[in-house]
């Protein structure tokens, strides 16, 4: 069996990044990179702006200023000041260029016409400059910059619509198996709720994969090598869940070996996940996982992950690993390494009960992987303990 620590290089060595561009509307670009270099169309500010609520001045030697009109926020109208006069000016308001400072409201005295300031103030003093922030043609934001909530509010208000960025992955979902059934649908006897493509959907979206579609595969030779010949030459990533162990009808594994995929690795040493197959064909990669749900999400944090941050071209590909205390006693059965589901905070991990692989409801409650190499046998309360962190 590969081990854990050759099958992740193994992903990192055979997940070839996209490279590809796509344009995207700019509040559609979240989580994207950037394809290329994005240059200010315009001055931002595009005007001298007032800073704050107050008065906008033409300096002179005295404290008292003739109040002569007002400029709010969107006002285009432009009043010119002789020395000695002031208009009342709002937060983001164009200052007339007659101006040369803004005295902020609450160290004003208006009498009427008249406003008095406690103490003389600088030129320029709370007023931003033009292209304070950027000027226009210079560079706004880098290739490769990560498109987060602040960067595409800082696009927009360059009056930018629309960005190049990176292509992320086409990803096809399949799930195997007879006995699965839809939630909604009558529960015969015999039959389950598939989930694991609701599970591993829902991972992708939270990390902003929304590109995916999902197939369903009956327990048939056939329908399998096609369903999977038809993904693998449409997608970028294919995720099967079930029917890759050595079951009478377990099909994949054959289907994919007939299909001409190359096998990077198969059965690793691990628990729980070890029925699984990461290959390659053209530039298409293939996970088949295991069925059993737990098992099956666990090899998705672990590997799948790391093969979608190659993908898009990404410098740190795994989730975050810490050090933490355990609160928790733990005895391991057999020699494979193990993944444990756990609640991590404050820097301490409690390990759950309910490791089997097909144990959803623990899962559903962890927050983290507790990671327990192969020289490990016990755990003890107050050993530290490696978590993988499931914050995605």
């Amino acid at each position: 069996m590969t081990s854990i620590e050759e099958a992740i290089q193994f992903v990192k060595k055979h997940s070839t990044p996209l490279l590809k561009s796509t344009c995207k509307p700019v509040e559609k670009a979240g989580g994207y990179k950037l394809f290329e270099n994005v240059y200010a169309p315009i001055n931002m500010p595009p005007f001298r702006q007032s800073a704050m609520d107050g008065y906008a001045l033409c300096l002179h030697d005295g404290l008292t200023y003739n109040l002569i009109g007002e400029v709010k926020a969107g006002d285009a109208h432009q009043p010119v000041l002789k020395k000695g006069e002031a208009v009342r000016i709002f937060t983001g308001a164009p200052v007339p260029d007659t101006a040369n400072a803004v005295m902020m409201q609450e160290k004003v005295v208006v009498d009427g016409g008249f406003i008095t300031v406690q103490h003389q103030i600088a030129v320029d003093t709370n007023i931003r400059p033009l292209g304070e922030q950027v000027k226009m043609g210079a560079l706004a934001l880098s290739k490769n910059t990560k498109l987060t909530p602040a960067a595409i509010g800082y696009l927009s208000s360059l009056g930018i619509s629309k960005v190049k960025v990176f292509k992320k992955p086409t990803i096809a979902l399949i799930t195997t198996g007879n006995e699965l059934v839809d939630a909604g649908s009558d529960l015969t006897f015999g039959k389950i709720y598939e989930s694991n493509s609701k599970t591993l959907l829902s991972a992708l979206y939270s990390l902003k994969f929304y590109d995916v579609t999902i197939h369903k595969v009956e327990d048939d030779y056939d329908e399998t090598l096609f369903k999977l010949k038809t993904v693998i030459d449409e997608t970028d990533l294919v995720i099967i869940t079930g029917g890759i162990s050595v079951g009478d009808y377990d099909f994949v594994g054959k289907a994919l070996n007939e299909l001409g995929v190359t096998e990077h690795f198969y059965k690793v040493k691990q628990k729980p996940g070890k029925p699984l197959f990461f290959g390659t064909k053209n530039n298409t990669s293939i996970f088949a996982l295991p069925g059993n749900p737990a098992a099956a999400l666990t090899c998705f944090y672990v590997y799948v992950y790391v093969a979608l941050q190659k993908m898009m071209d990404n410098e740190v590909v795994g989730l975050p690993r810490v050090q933490a205390k355990s609160i928790s006693n733990f005895k391991k059965n057999g020699d494979r390494p193990q993944f444990l589901k756990a609640i991590h905070s404050d820097n301490q991990v409690e390990i759950l009960e309910g490791q089997s692989s097909a144990m959803q409801q623990t899962f559903a409650i962890s927050n983290a992987l507790v990671f327990v190499p192969e020289s490990i046998e016990t755990i003890e309360k107050g050993d530290l303990v490696e978590v993988i962190l499931l914050h995605i």
